[in-house]
């Protein structure tokens, strides 16, 4: 069935995660997304060390469902051949510095003379125009810039980056908001999405609470709520456990599962505050009882009770879990070499079912050029 975006051209010049990311979310919706590369292509496609056929899997993970077009946007030939492109699209997808974004003509201003109705999409770090505009900007720099990473990891640690490129993934994503909202609108014109920007306002509530009463963000052990406890992972017999316990209704539940009904009433434990204030004292009287059973046997007490527990799982182990399973969310992509397997679309259409295609070649597609030979 029709995907929502099918019939919309979005022209991509990306490399790496951020704008491919962008367009592949684009893509699972239904986009023709025209991949334009440069002749020595995305740097990605070189990036992992693993192979299915002639696909790099870092490439594959971020590209399937696109079409490859080569353009040497460097010379006024390449240039031309991309304002032909550019007038039979809706949208363009572009993460480069904003000197190389101007220089080759990506902004809506330089391409509204071929198309008024394109939206133009520029991922950067610091924004088209700002005073660290022209700095170099990767995910590792961003999170050490806006506090993720002094707020990750052990308070006795270092500074810690989240587990994956959580910057560029969550740009992407803005990105494609963005173009979305424009395309809504039914007006062409300039998105401006910085990486920057991004973070800081995924910290919202921790930015708030320093903005209206001074109060500093900071590292808690084991992973816990700066608000909420307990609300954090705990040790037990076999590994660990996540426990998240929001209200009084549910602390409740979980005294009296675990056999610790006086906590109940206890002014130390009784509300959400007091735990709050208490919190030393709760988290180690928590601690002493989790540490004596397997994760999965509490779990199996906890979960059906309504109460936020699960164990601290490895991503080898989600891959294959019956969740995953359920949902959909590892696709298989066949391949004249063999079968690529990805993560499929978080996005679920009720109308429309998934149909992945493989990631293209290098100038797969340069036909669709206006004035090339097939």
């Amino acid at each position: 069935m029709s995907l929502p975006l099918s019939g919309k051209r979005i022209i991509e010049i990306g490399h790496m995660l951020m704008g491919p990311y962008c367009g592949m979310l684009l893509a699972d919706l239904g986009a023709d997304v025209i991949k334009v590369e440069p002749p020595s292509g995305d740097i990605a496609r070189r990036i992992s060390p693993h192979h299915v056929g002639p696909h790099n899997a870092y490439f594959a993970s971020l590209n399937r469902g696109k079409r490859s077009v080569v353009l040497d946007l460097a010379c006024e030939a390449g240039r031309s051949e991309l304002a032909a492109l550019v007038r039979e699209a809706h949208g363009l997808v572009t993460n480069l510095r904003p000197k190389a974004i101007r220089k080759l003509g990506l902004t809506y201003e330089h391409l509204r003379q071929f198309n008024p109705g394109i939206v133009c999409v520029a991922l950067t770090g610091y924004g088209l125009d700002s005073p660290f505009a022209e700095r170099p900007a990767y995910d590792y720099v961003i999170q050490a810039l806006t506090g993720v990473m002094a707020l990750t990891g052990d308070p006795s640690g270092p500074p810690t980056k989240t587990g994956y490129s959580a910057v560029d993934n969550s740009a992407g994503i803005m990105g494609a908001v963005g173009l979305l909202a424009k395309l809504v609108q039914g007006q062409g014109g300039q998105v401006d999405i910085a990486m920057y920007d991004v973070m800081l306002s995924q910290l919202n509530y921790l930015a708030g609470a320093w903005l209206n009463a001074g109060e500093r963000a900071g590292r808690y052990p084991d992973s816990a709520h700066p608000y909420i406890v307990p609300a954090q992972i705990f040790r037990t017999a076999d590994g660990w456990l996540t426990l998240f316990i929001t209200h009084d209704d549910f602390w409740r539940t979980f005294c009296a599962e675990i056999g610790r009904t006086q906590w109940i009433d206890d002014e130390r434990f009784a509300t959400m505050a007091a735990r709050r204030g208490n919190r030393e004292l709760v988290l180690r009287s928590i601690g002493e009882v989790l540490a004596c059973e397997t994760t999965g046997r509490w779990v199996e007490r906890l979960a059906p009770l309504g109460i936020v527990a699960a164990g601290v799982e490895t991503l080898e182990t989600a891959l294959a879990s019956e969740q995953t399973r359920a949902r959909e969310m590892v696709a298989d992509i066949p391949l004249e070499e063999g079968t690529l397997r990805v993560v499929g679309n978080p996005i679920k259409i009720s109308d429309a079912r998934d149909a992945f295609r493989a990631p293209p070649l290098l100038g797969e597609h340069d036909a669709l050029v206006p004035g090339r030979a097939s």
